[in-house]
């Protein structure tokens, strides 16, 4: 993996063929109905739909904030469960991702591997974002206590979510491109899930 890819999370296109090898045989319009989409697919991808859905709130709910529109204790009642719940749960999952499902998709594809990697770094990626996350968002919360600055965190924070939010986005329809397809050609229970 070139050092490109690993740090391009936040500029590459869309995983192409190369990658995701298994994509043109099942494309996403036939993920719903088909008959190898088992629970485990159907739970994975309403995560990802969670993340999306919850990481989008966030990104809109801080820049609303650092531009003023929103007050500041109702603001931070609304973000601080919320934030925590998305920083715990996307680590959650890249970890059971990381330990569990990604080494059994590697093993029964070689093919995958290049976009496994690319994944792996993500990861990385992601972590580290979800640690600038929680720092940014405990210094706003102090300086809306009156121990510290307010502005800086405010902004930074609308910045980290907004892209991370991006990052997240680009990683989520990647993996589910390597990751449906497989488990539709070789289903759930030919996988070991």
């Amino acid at each position: 993996m070139s050092a490109a890819e690993a740090d391009g999370l936040f500029t590459r296109a869309p995983f192409g063929d190369d990658i995701a090898v298994l994509r043109a045989r099942f494309p996403r319009e036939v993920w719903p109905a088909h008959r190898n989409l088992g629970q485990t697919a159907r739970f994975w991808l309403d995560r990802h739909g969670m993340f999306r859905e919850l990481g989008d709130m966030l990104k809109t709910g801080a820049v609303e904030f650092a531009e003023g529109r929103v007050e500041a204790k109702p603001f931070m009642g609304w973000l601080g469960p919320r934030l925590s719940l998305f920083l715990n749960e996307l680590h959650t999952h890249h970890h059971v991702e990381d330990e569990h499902y990604f080494p059994v998709f590697r093993a029964a594809d070689a093919r995958l591997g290049r976009g496994f990697d690319i994944l792996d770094a993500d990861h990385h990626t992601l972590d580290a974002l979800i640690h600038e996350l929680a720092a940014t968002g405990n210094a706003l919360s102090e300086g809306l206590r009156g121990h510290g600055d307010v502005a800086r965190p405010s902004a930074d924070l609308a910045e980290r979510l907004t892209r991370a939010s991006n990052g997240l986005l680009r990683h989520l329809e990647d993996e589910e491109d390597i990751v449906v397809p497989l488990i539709l050609d070789r289903s759930e229970g030919g996988l070991g899930l």
